[in-house]
């Protein structure tokens, strides 16, 4: 995807309020980390139009670069409607995974039908350190399926994803990420100009920036 394409989703993400930058005050993350960003694309299924122009960026790169894929799935919770709309669109069987097997009934961690071999495209809303996105296709590796690519809407863009799914030999693409976020985010005055340093900064040493 060209960087004026990253630009654009990004945008679309900004026009929904998903992304809140703050750098003075910065965000607690559930681990514990300090965070000038705060992603939330769950937001982006609340506009219409916006859900419908993300929902056809990511089915275009599925149809593009992944004409092979025989279903789709989705990472619980926030992968599911993303997952589902996509594979409505291109017609292809759908499931998705837990983040661990169900405490009661048939005790499913994989909910849907799928089958030995299957060639599978994982959507995810978006990776941090991709481990929540390695665990659900080692869920599925573990069943046989093929999982072909992890696809998302964001990406912090962090080395420890990077290396995660190098690690783990599965490709994965983003319609956006986080530097194009922080220089649209400049472009619009959203954020001012010195704080770009800052904010890059943090990407690169997340777990102790601010302590």
């Amino acid at each position: 995807m060209s960087s004026s394409n990253e630009k654009v989703i990004a945008e679309k993400l900004l026009q929904a309020g998903a992304v809140k930058l703050n750098v003075e005050n910065p965000f607690t993350w559930a681990s514990g980390w300090k965070s000038p960003i705060y992603c939330d694309n769950r937001k982006l299924l609340s506009f219409p139009f916006i859900r419908d122009f993300v929902k056809s960026e990511l089915c275009n790169v599925v149809f593009e670069k992944y004409p092979e894929a025989e279903a789709i799935a989705g990472v619980a919770t926030a992968g599911i409607p993303w997952g589902a709309l996509i594979a409505d669109q291109l017609k292809l069987p759908f499931m998705y995974v837990r983040s661990k097997p169900k405490a009661h009934g048939m005790g499913n961690q994989i909910e849907g039908v799928y089958a030995a071999g299957q060639k599978v495209v994982m959507i995810e809303d978006l990776i941090s350190t991709g481990l929540s996105s390695l665990e659900a296709v080692s869920a599925l590796q573990t069943n046989n399926v093929e999982v072909i690519s992890v696809i998302s809407i964001f990406n912090y863009d962090f080395k420890k994803a990077v290396d995660a799914f190098a690690n783990a030999g599965v490709p994965y693409y983003s319609l956006t990420n986080y530097p194009a976020l922080i220089s649209l985010a400049i472009e619009k005055s959203i954020v001012k100009p010195e704080e770009e340093a800052t904010l890059l900064e943090w990407r690169t040493n997340p777990d102790i920036w601010r302590k």
